[in-house]
């Protein structure tokens, strides 16, 4: 395996039976995602974005083939092991923010905290939310926010467990290309100040030219990539 190699597809096919049909998500796909890219995954619905999303989770397993992450083979951890990589080495942004809508914008950033650490939550999560732009609404319930506040809250609390990885499914999907801009500097900023990893699956191939490459998915495996030297600033994007 590349040194370079964070993340790595070895041939990973993934079938779902539905009653009779076997569907395959993914078919036989080689990919590998160096340390530090921001990765976009680009196609419609139904051509593995999300399948290939949730297998580097550890959400779902690979019916054949390897996904090696950190150069280990993640498919073969026991339900211990994999409790372990989703708390330390993953984070997730979903396009539903599923944020409490009972704890303020702190306190759901310090929820995910308590599950890694102890004590010091408080200054934690404002951290975060700095980090994200949103300290000075640290006390606001969901309720009081945008949808982009409310996704960029959701980006903080992926933070919490500090990941080398961070896993976008759809981000900007709920919101509008305002707020989405917002969303999708912040996780340039991340991408960019703090090296991490960003993979973002979306079918919106306007915000593709922000990304070091892209990936594009066909029949369950990969149709081309194309690599951007000089990523494309998020201000320039419109859709």
């Amino acid at each position: 395996m590349d040194s370079d190699a964070i993340i790595k597809f070895e041939a990973v096919s993934k079938h779902y039976q539905m009653g009779e049909v076997t569907v395959t998500a993914l078919d036989k796909m080689d990919l590998e995602i160096e340390a530090g890219e921001f990765v976009i995954l680009l196609r419609p619905s139904g051509c593995g974005k999300t399948t290939a999303l949730n297998l580097v989770g550890s959400l779902d397993r690979p019916t054949s083939g390897r996904v090696n992450v950190l150069g280990h083979d993640i498919g073969r951890y026991d339900d211990g092991q994999l409790t372990k990589y989703r708390r330390e080495t993953v984070g997730f942004v979903f396009q539903f923010f599923n944020l409490i809508p009972t704890l303020t914008a702190a306190e759901n950033v310090e929820f995910a905290l308590a599950l890694t650490q102890h004590g010091g939550l408080r200054q934690r999560s404002l951290e975060l939310l700095k980090l994200v732009g949103l300290d000075e609404r640290a006390n606001h319930f969901p309720s009081q926010l945008s949808g982009g506040q409310q996704q960029r809250v959701a980006i903080a609390r992926a933070l919490a467990n500090q990941p080398a990885i961070l896993l976008c499914d759809e981000p900007t999907g709920n919101l509008d290309s305002v707020n989405g801009h917002q969303v999708l500097q912040v996780l340039r900023d991340l991408n960019r100040r703090q090296a991490t990893t960003i993979l973002l699956v979306t079918h919106n191939s306007a915000i593709a030219p922000m990304a070091d490459r892209v990936v594009r998915l066909q029949n369950g495996g990969v149709e081309r990539i194309e690599t951007h030297d000089t990523p494309v600033d998020v201000a320039e994007l419109t859709w």
